[in-house]
């Protein structure tokens, strides 16, 4: 089965992909596990991120501006929103869907190693599985999963878009 992982610079429309092949997969029957880390947004400034399981559309603050620790940049992140929703959402991926995405393995969903494992076994299960990942990222599970013969690396730039979408379609047969 297929192993996307998705980098490019920021802005460049990775959870955009993401989303979309989500709906799509969707739109085709299929089920879609995993996680998304959407923005939480007020007044038009970026205050945190959710993490979502995809399954069931059970959420949690995953990071938000403030004082504490751990922190990444100006967020604190919460790592029980990682360690339970992310890791149970991962491991019921696994065992449910079709196909696994994981938006994004970032900073502050690594920083819990529970959720790295997660992750290493969703893309060992033998399903399709589309992963983003920021460009400037490093981190040994990065690169391990840069490092697997299995997996392919797609660089996205804005003006590449279409192109890499419908490719990732192709992909997953969708």
């Amino acid at each position: 089965m297929k192993k996307i992982l998705v980098t490019g610079p920021p802005g460049c429309g990775k959870s955009t992909l993401a989303v979309k092949i989500i709906e799509r997969a969707q739109s085709k029957g299929l089920k879609v596990g995993g996680v998304i880390t959407p923005e939480v947004r007020k007044g038009g400034t970026r205050k945190g991120f959710l993490i979502v399981d995809l399954l069931t559309g059970e959420n949690k603050i995953m990071a938000s501006v403030g004082e504490g620790s751990p922190r990444v940049g100006r967020y604190v992140v919460y790592t029980s929103a990682v360690a339970g929703l992310g890791f149970r959402a991962l491991r019921r991926a696994v065992e449910e869907a079709d196909i696994i995405v994981v938006d994004e393995i970032g900073k502050m969903e690594l920083i819990v190693d529970s959720f790295s494992q997660a992750v290493r076994e969703a893309v060992s299960c033998g399903k399709p599985f589309l992963g983003t990942i920021g460009m400037k990222l490093e981190h040994p599970l990065v690169r391990e999963l840069k490092a697997r013969s299995d997996v392919e690396l797609i660089f996205l730039r804005r003006e590449k878009w279409q192109e890499k979408y419908e490719h990732v379609l192709r992909a997953f047969g969708i």
